[in-house]
């Protein structure tokens, strides 16, 4: 898709500069995928109200039988 955009020159040389990238088409396309995978993250908080713990649940405990097994 072809666009003709107006781009602030400072924000592009700015961003050239610390991502290493070169042109300015490979720096809209990175800009663009990480826009959309920081968008697309899930969000914890939509699990609010949809997990159950067991009674008695202790991380602490279960965390010193990890260690124990795998160190």
């Amino acid at each position: 898709m072809h666009t003709n955009v107006v781009l602030d020159d400072n924000l592009v040389k700015d961003a050239l500069s610390i991502s290493g990238i070169s042109t300015k088409k490979e720096l809209i396309t990175v800009a663009l995928k990480e826009f959309i995978k920081n968008r697309s993250r899930f969000d914890i908080r939509d699990l609010k109200g949809k997990i159950s713990f067991t009674n008695g649940y202790d991380y602490k405990s279960l965390m010193r039988l990890f260690r124990e097994n795998v160190l």
